[in-house]
């Protein structure tokens, strides 16, 4: 698992490419996204911007306090039901 470093006031785009040889003529039907530890603090981790694009989900991160990391974690639902998830790990800190 990689571990993705972002600057407290960078404001970047994390996007998950299902099409490469995953969807296999199945289209995404519904993308959810979330964060953890949720944004309970002024300056925590938030999550804006979702969006689907062909086969690609995106979310875009901002904020997030430095020396915290927090877990980004995007969901799909497929046009045949089935589901799936994948977690991105990251670590604020001043760069």
């Amino acid at each position: 698992m990689s571990i993705f470093l972002k600057d407290p006031g960078g404001v970047i785009e994390h996007a998950v490419d299902w099409d490469a040889g995953y969807l296999a003529g199945r289209t995404i039907s519904q993308s959810i996204w979330e964060v953890e530890p949720p944004s309970l603090t002024p300056n925590a981790l938030t999550l804006s911007g979702a969006r689907l694009v062909g086969g690609r989900a995106a979310v875009t991160l901002s904020g997030g306090v430095a020396g915290n990391v927090y877990r980004v974690t995007g969901r799909v639902t497929l046009s045949d039901g089935s589901s799936d998830e994948r977690t991105l790990v990251v670590r604020v800190e001043e760069r």
